[in-house]
């Protein structure tokens, strides 16, 4: 394996070499690009925590929720009558667990076909919730494309019934957590603030996630945290159960970052995509998160006295410490410009650790 870094024309030129292979800024530019897009690739290396992970398997290990936020043309909302001894008779948004063998989409169309009586094809993502690798909630803005509304007559263990809800009429909810689900929804309707994101088709083993690390100045510079080895890429780490899926972003950080660790905020902010198959039960069970999180300077200096003390910031990334990793500047105005974008005004799909 050989390796150069150098600055070329004020560009940070990085070329890794192996059996005659060569990844370079272009190249680079390419992977950041694509994640940015909203597109995925397939997850060949994994390259944090790992040894601490278990392939994700359904009924085991992680399970998956699917929620989906339906309105009609008077924006009310569709809600079901739970069947189900502890919580019988209360009302929520149709929701379930994602079954063996099947993708989200096929587990969201068959909750709502189920427990409300319509046919419906989901809008985009509106919101993951997350607590840990192990429980993961996605919900979605959906539509009704064909069925009809269930009644009681048809009741049976899934539901009692479903109808549409104008939120202000009294109902015996399940959770009020479903109440932001249903404002984030009719937000989204009129006002769509992140591009349409639906599952990719591409299959994971572990519950993981792919992460653009940014660090930017008041210049609109804007560093990305890269792995150098076996060509240079987006750093990929496990999740672990003990924690929130988003805490590897801080695994990381603390690998590459050590002494500025505790200087600096690592804040995830949402995700571009995710990929998740699950055809094969134990094998593709995972789901990769593209990611982009942000690092931010959050300095607290004191003096002998204990009283806080001025700090200038440097206006450049803290130095990297282990070697497997490098700060890469990105210089494409393009890309520079749709990153900045992202992170001012968190134009992209949210994801919420409930820890």
């Amino acid at each position: 394996m050989e390796q150069q870094c150098a600055q070329v024309d004020g560009q940070l030129e990085c070329v890794v070499s192996s059996q005659g292979s060569e990844v370079s800024v272009c190249d680079v530019d390419g992977q950041l690009e694509r994640v940015v897009s909203g597109q995925g690739s397939e997850v060949s290396v994994v390259d944090v925590a790992l040894e601490l992970s278990k392939p994700a398997t359904l009924r085991k290990n992680v399970t998956y929720i699917v929620c989906a936020v339906i309105f009609n043309h008077k924006e009310e909302v569709l809600m079901v009558q739970e069947a189900k001894q502890d919580c019988y008779k209360q009302w929520y948004l149709p929701a379930g667990r994602v079954e063996v063998g099947e993708s989200l989409e096929e587990a969201l169309r068959r909750e709502v076909k189920e427990e409300a009586g319509f046919d419906c094809e989901p809008i985009t993502l509106l919101l993951i919730q997350e607590q840990g690798p192990q429980w993961i909630r996605f919900i979605f803005l959906a539509k009704v494309t064909g069925g009809s509304l269930k009644a009681l007559a048809a009741a049976d263990q899934e539901s009692l019934q479903a109808s549409w809800w104008d939120r202000q009429s009294t109902l015996p909810l399940r959770g009020r957590d479903i109440l932001r689900l249903i404002d984030c929804g009719l937000r989204y309707s009129r006002e769509p603030w992140h591009p349409v994101t639906l599952p990719l088709d591409l299959s994971c083993r572990h519950v993981v996630l792919r992460m653009v690390l940014v660090y930017t100045n008041t210049q609109d510079q804007i560093w990305v945290l890269l792995i150098r080895v076996p060509v240079l890429h987006l750093p990929v780490a496990a999740a672990v159960k003990t924690h929130a899926v988003t805490w590897v972003a801080n695994m990381v950080v603390q690998e590459a970052l050590p002494s500025s660790y505790y200087d600096h905020d690592v804040n995830t902010l949402g995700v571009f995509s995710l990929q998740h198959s699950g055809r094969e039960h134990g094998k593709t069970d995972g789901v990769c998160f593209n990611a982009l999180v942000a690092l931010v300077p959050d300095y607290v200096q004191r003096n002998e006295d204990g009283e806080k003390e001025e700090h200038t910031p440097t206006g450049r990334p803290p130095p990297v410490e282990n070697p497997r990793y490098v700060w890469y500047e990105v210089q494409k105005q393009s890309l520079r410009e749709q990153l900045h974008e992202k992170i001012r005004r968190t134009r992209i799909l949210p994801l919420h650790s409930l820890f």
